[in-house]
C-alpha cells in the first residue's frame, strides 16, 4: 500500500461533533510545541554525539517517508487516467519548473530570513540552531499527504482523524527534532497554522477539489522534497527544498490538465 493511499484509507468521520473545522490543525500545533518542549528538555541530558545520532536517525526516517511517498507512482488511478511515462514526466516538470519559479522567488532565503527574525527575538545565542530547525521541520511538517488531505477532510466537515494522526507523528517527530536542533521546531507551527490552514479553507470554500490522479501525483512530488530534506538531514547536500516548494502547486495543475 502506497502512503497517500495509507493516507486515504483512514476513514473520515460521520461523527460531525469529533471537532469543530480546524480543530485538527490546532492539534497539530498544540502536539508541536509540547513535542519541542520535551525534546529540548532531553537535549540538556544529552551530549553533541547522541545529538548527531538522532539527526542522522531522523534523516533516514524521512528518506523512508519518501520512499513510501514516491510508491505512488505505481497507483492504479496514474495508469488510468494518464498516459505510460506521462506521471514521471510530471513530476521531473513540477520539480524543475517550480524549482527555478522558488529560486526566482528566493523562497529558501525567504523562510530562512523569517527564522533569523524569530531566533533574533527569542535566541540570541551565537551558535544557535533555531533557524535550522524550523526550516526542517516547516518542510517536513507541511509536506505530505496527511497534511494535505487531512485539512481538505477537515474543512469539508468530515473529521479531524486523519490530522490527529498526523499530530501523533509530528509529536515524536518533534521531540526528536528539537532535541537535535532546539526550539526553532516549535516556531515551525506557524507554518503548520499557515498551510494546513490554508488547505482546510479550500476544503471549507471549494469542496473536494482535487481528484485520485492528482492527490497521487502530489503525494510522489511531496516523495522527491522528502528525499531533499533526508539529504539535508543526513548533510550529504543542503538540497534548497524550500524553493521547490512551487512544485506542490505546478503538479496537480498539470495532472489534471493531462488527465483524460
Amino acid at each position: 500500500m502506497t502512503f497517500a493511499a495509507l493516507a486515504a484509507s483512514i476513514p473520515p468521520s460521520s461523527d460531525k461533533t469529533a471537532g469543530f473545522i480546524g480543530s485538527g490543525t490546532v492539534i497539530n500545533v498544540v502536539a508541536v510545541l509540547i513535542g519541542t518542549a520535551v525534546g529540548v528538555t532531553i537535549a540538556n541530558k544529552i551530549n553533541d554525539e547522541v545529538r548527531s545520532v538522532v539527526t542522522d536517525g531522523l534523516g533516514l526516517i524521512t528518506g523512508l517517508v519518501a520512499a513510501l511517498s514516491l510508491a505512488s507512482i505505481t497507483s492504479p488511478s496514474l495508469d488510468q487516467h494518464l498516459s505510460a511515462g506521462a506521471p514521471v514526466l510530471i513530476v521531473l516538470a513540477s520539480v524543475v519548473g517550480g524549482g527555478i519559479i522558488g529560486t526566482l522567488l528566493h523562497i529558501e532565503d525567504r523562510l530562512e530570513t523569517f527564522g533569523d527574525s524569530l531566533r533574533a527575538r527569542f535566541d540570541k545565542s551565537s551558535n544557535s540552531t533555531f533557524t535550522e530547525g524550523f526550516v526542517a521541520a516547516s518542510l517536513l511538517f507541511c509536506i505530505g499527504p496527511l497534511a494535505i488531505l487531512g485539512s481538505i477532510n477537515d474543512g469539508l466537515g468530515l473529521g479531524n482523524q486523519q490530522l490527529v494522526l498526523k499530530s501523533t507523528l509530528d509529536f515524536f517527530a518533534s521531540i526528536a527534532f528539537a532535541a537535535s536542533l532546539g526550539w526553532g521546531v516549535a516556531a515551525s507551527a506557524i507554518s503548520i497554522a499557515v498551510v494546513q490552514g490554508a488547505f482546510t479553507l479550500l476544503g471549507v470554500f471549494l469542496g473536494n477539489f482535487m481528484s485520485e490522479t492528482q492527490i497521487d501525483i502530489l503525494t510522489v512530488t511531496g516523495g522527491i522534497l522528502l528525499v531533499g530534506i533526508s539529504l539535508r538531514l543526513l548533510k550529504i547536500r543542503m538540497v534548497p527544498v524550500g524553493n521547490m516548494l512551487p512544485s506542490l502547486l505546478i503538479a496537480p495543475i498539470l495532472a489534471a490538465i493531462l488527465s483524460h
